[in-house]
């Protein structure tokens, strides 16, 4: 039998080598900055306040449903066709092509949900300067100016964004290539033109010499000799490294500015590892390219793994978002008129009375495509989460057992070992839903396929696990191994599925197992043939509690340039270089309907995906890639997760205990208390780092872990009804301060606490060998109650805790009532009819609300409303639970054991009524030091009406 490192090929042993070598960091020389990458380096050039572009208002046409008008560069005499929506939920749409393109430009496609619903747009002013259009929201307008062209959003006297108002609008047309030709063939193509023209053209002539284009060649034959002579290095061709890029249809780069007056906070744009608050880039541009990052470097604007063009804009009066549509490679310029002044400085200018209103300045650069964005105009965050949803689609919503705790290692050795890691669970208290197999487990990476000596009868390990309710988690990579007897390879190349190369011929890149195809998953029906591999007659040995991570799908090519697939592959008649940071969503996707369609429909998916993309939230979970066991990256988890949040993608964690390196005890048991407050609950390491199972490191550390897994188990209700809160509305589970405090600037840059929907509030401890943290509490008029001591804290101030290694600093906010359950099992599925412990937070007017969801936990039955959806509230001291929906039908055998009231006073007695009008009076404990009322043993139903009045 051939030994690992046989199996990897001398390719991927120098790659592995390579990673393993050193300092365990990135190298960035492998990958591009922005002056290495020639398109940003020619748009960032261009210098602000000289745009080339006037709009031509005699060409407008307003209809009931959009604005068009065209665009003309006066430098090149090119014309851009500008569009102009109104969309229903107070968003706007500007689309920017060439009119006359010498061939049709990539426009995204599948992100969209749908094509979105339009509202009318009327005219309210014109003259030759520019026109005034009403967005049918109240004072809303939008004002084009003519020259420079340049599009402002107003509200009342508000101008609440501007569009090209520096300048910076680019967009290079297609042409052809002139440098390879004479300037005597040039003229002699466009002296052909006026020939045709001649013959074909009116009689009548066009007095208006910018009227010309009905009649004049295409513009990329419209070009002067000067002009021609000025072909720049990178044009038509780039090398970076050994790798060559070919660029058949020559530079095709868009950009465009956005100024966004009384904004210094901006957010989003993920996947970096950086802080929450995007910074001004006075170096590089934050770049938006899904890439194989080795062990990558924090707080930088490099790329990473995922790819979503969503910004946010914030301050105390408004939330603003901005969906750049481009699936190339982007570039994202940040400046603002405060960046660099202190607090003193900012300070010293209000007292002066100076007039400066802050501002910030972007500026998105993406090689191809066309200008597709989505300007969402809030006004609250809330709203702004809701526009988006209605373009993208919501969080999709997981099965119940997907939010338990996740046990991952590269690789579990075989079945034997898969065992023994599950009975140590068992032995050591610790619930588990998950056990995950790496790509050790196939045979010889070949994906949907086992090891025949080492996992030689998987159904008997998945039965076992199944036994226990719990599941696994395989990986299925999209890069295919090359090899005649693997029939995967054959069947996609038999169907000619395959990505091309330039040359036409099938692209083949080097990744784990060697020499290796790329399914091109842009394609519909490839994605249909990948889906149907996912049936249990297809994929041997799978069932239905095997469940599938796609890994590598950037895509990851170890040989190409910047770890990943040269540009001018092909994709049908479309370059890799249009598409590039939709592959990962495609994979997901086609993933994701496998999983949904070996169940004939019925069962929710569960697949984790490393590359993302606008709209991949629909599909399944994230995770933050190939960290490091160091603290600085159990910071930036958090961060981290939450930038994905508020652009749409909830179901995000980081690895607990870092992929690389080893941990030290604290640090581990630090970030198990992290990572189980966080949406996405994974551990996972390394092949070549030690064993880490949650009882490997002493019996006081295993309790601490323990602990807090536990901890994890008794919220599964609120992680689950946050979870269909998400479905529902695309608001984020996992959020910044800010998002429920949206007035309070010391919100505003917060990215070392969070809190889960609105009513808890978490600050994990993540320096090394601290001793204490300071936690901000928001809300003026809020009370916080520290969940373990029940003690009682007032909003808007610094608290400082003192911690021990026990300690995880979580606060349930006054005013709220979450459902827990207590009797922690061996997975999520053990703990379905166990009952419910109600927390009542109590606010400073004595009331609280909150919500209890319950369904089956993993079929898409609630869709047909077979569901319990339950409002709790308590108000004049009276506790009720109302159903949210009457029409739902579902029966649940879980019941309400304990209630436990925070900021309670003793009561003479409590009674309970029940829907059939039966009176009981309950027992109760009262604790006078902290004000906790604990009503023992109501049992009522879950699912059923009651009163509770306390006298």
């Amino acid at each position: 039998m051939a030994t690992f490192t046989e199996r990897m090929g001398p390719v991927l042993l120098f790659w592995l080598g390579l990673c393993l070598s050193g300092t365990w960091a990135v190298d960035k020389g492998n990958f591009k900055t922005c002056d290495q990458s020639a398109f940003c380096k020619r748009q960032r050039a261009i210098t602000p306040g000289e745009s080339p572009y006037r709009a031509l208002l005699e060409t407008m046409e307003l209809t009931n449903t959009k604005l068009t008008l065209q665009l003309i560069n006066d430098n090149n005499k090119v014309r851009l066709l500008l569009e102009l929506y109104r969309l229903q939920g107070n968003i706007t749409r500007v689309k920017i092509n060439e009119l006359k393109p010498l061939k049709p430009r990539y426009e995204v496609p599948d992100v969209l949900i749908r094509e979105p619903p339009t509202e009318p747009l009327s005219l309210l002013s014109q003259d030759e300067n520019g026109v005034v259009l009403s967005l049918g929201a109240e004072s809303q307008r939008v004002i084009v100016s003519a020259r420079p062209f340049r599009l402002d959003i107003v509200e009342g006297r508000d101008v609440l964004m501007s569009l090209n108002s520096r300048g910076l609008l680019g967009f290079e047309h297609l042409r052809m290539r002139k440098d390879t030709f004479s300037y005597k063939v040039t003229s002699t193509v466009a002296s052909v033109w006026d020939n045709i023209k001649r013959v074909f053209s009116s009689s009548q002539a066009d007095p208006e010499a910018d009227n010309k284009e009905a009649t004049d060649p295409p513009s990329q034959v419209e070009t002067t000799k000067e002009e021609e002579e000025k072909v720049e290095d990178g044009m038509w061709e780039e090398t970076f490294k050994s790798h060559t890029d070919s660029k058949p249809n020559g530079p095709s780069a868009v950009s465009l500015d956005f100024s966004l007056p009384g904004v210094e906070h901006v957010y989003g744009i993920p996947e970096h590892a950086d802080t929450l608050k995007l910074k001004t880039t006075d170096g590089d541009p934050y770049r938006l390219y899904n890439l194989d990052v080795f062990q990558y470097e924090l707080y930088n604007p490099m790329a990473l793994y995922g790819s979503v063009p969503v910004m946010l804009a914030h301050n105390a009066q408004r939330t603003t978002g901005i969906f750049w549509l481009n699936a190339a490679e982007t570039w994202v310029d940040i400046s603002s008129n405060t960046a660099g002044k202190t607090v003193f400085g900012k300070m010293l200018d209000y007292v002066q009375g100076s007039s400066e209103t802050p501002q910030t300045d972007v500026r998105w650069i993406s090689e191809s495509g066309i200008i597709d964005v989505f300007l969402m105009l809030g006004p609250t965050p809330r709203e702004v989460f809701s526009q988006y949803a209605s373009l993208t689609g919501t969080q999709a919503f997981p099965p119940l057992a997907s939010l338990g705790y996740h046990q991952c290692r590269w690789n579990y050795n075989d079945q034997e070992d898969v065992r023994a890691v599950d009975a140590g669970f068992d032995e050591h208290d610790i619930p588990y839903d998950f056990i995950w197999l790496d790509i050790e487990h196939t045979d010889g990476k070949r994906y949907f396929t086992w090891d025949p000596h080492k996992f030689a009868s998987p159904k008997e390990m998945l039965q076992g696990l199944m036994d226990k309710k719990r599941k696994m988690v395989a990986i299925v990579d999209p890069h295919i191994k090359v090899d005649t007897n693997y029939k995967i390879h054959n069947e996609i190349r038999s169907r000619g599925f395959y990505i091309k190369n330039k040359d036409g011929a099938d692209y083949e890149g080097w990744c784990w197992p060697g020499s290796a195809g790329y399914p091109d998953f842009t394609r519909p029906d490839m994605r249909a043939w990948w889906a149907g591999q996912f049936a249990y007659d297809q994929y041997e040995g799978s069932m239905e509690n095997l469940y599938t991570w796609n890994d590598m799908n950037e895509p990851s090519v170890f040989n190409g340039p910047e770890v990943t697939m040269h540009k001018d592959a092909l994709h049908g008649s479309w370059e890799h270089r249009d598409m590039h940071n939709l592959y990962g969503f495609y994979v997901q996707m086609a993933t994701a309907q496998g999983l949904i369609e070996r169940s004939g429909g019925v069962e929710r998916p569960f697949v984790l995906t490393r590359a993302v993309f606008a709209g991949s939230q629909r599909l399944g979970a994230v995770w933050t890639g190939d960290n490091a066991a160091e603290w600085d990256h159990l910071k930036i988890s958090i961060p981290m997760c939450l930038s994905l949040g508020l652009v749409g993608i909830s179901f995000c964690g980081a690895d607990v205990g870092g992929f690389f390196k080893s941990p030290s005890s604290e640090l581990l048991v630090r970030w198990y208390q992290t990572g189980a407050y966080q949406p996405f609950f994974r551990a996972h390491a390394h092949l070549d780092t030690p064993r880490r199972e949650p009882w490997l490191f002493g019996p006081e550390n295993t309790a601490l872990i323990r602990e807090a897994v536990r901890q994890r188990y008794t919220f599964l209700p609120y992680w689950y009804q946050l979870f269909y809160h998400a479905y529902q509305t695309g608001e984020p589970v996992m959020r910044p301060l800010w998002v429920e405090y949206p007035q309070d600037p010391a919100t505003f840059a917060l990215d070392d606490e969070f809190l889960l929907g609105r009513d808890l509030l978490v600050h994990p401890v993540t320096e090394e060998g601290a001793r204490g943290v300071t936690a901000y509490l928001p809300g003026k008029d809020e009370v916080w109650f520290d969940i373990h001591t029940f003690q009682k804290h007032n909003g808007v101030q610094n608290l400082y805790i003192p911690v021990t290694m026990s300690s995880i600093p979580v606060f349930q906010r006054g005013g709220s009532i979450i459902p827990r359950k207590l009797r922690v099992r061996r997975s999520s599925a053990c703990m379905e009819d166990d009952p419910y412990t109600l927390y009542v937070a109590l606010d400073n007017r004595r009331t609280a609300e909150g919500e209890l969801y319950i369904d089956d936990g993993h079929t898409f039955n609630f869709e047909k409303r077979e569901f319990i959806h339950r409002k709790f509230s308590f108000t004049n001291n009276v506790l009720s639970s109302v159903n949210l929906e009457p029409d739902a039908q579902f029966t649940t055998k879980s019941w309400v054991e304990r209630i436990i009231i925070l900021g309670a006073s003793k009561p003479s007695k409590i009674t309970l009524r029940t829907a059939d009008d039966q009176e009981n009076q309950l027992e109760f404990d009262f604790d006078a030091s902290m004000s906790v009322l604990t009503i023992r043993k109501p049992g009522m139903n879950a699912g059923a009406d009651w009163t509770m009045t306390l006298q």
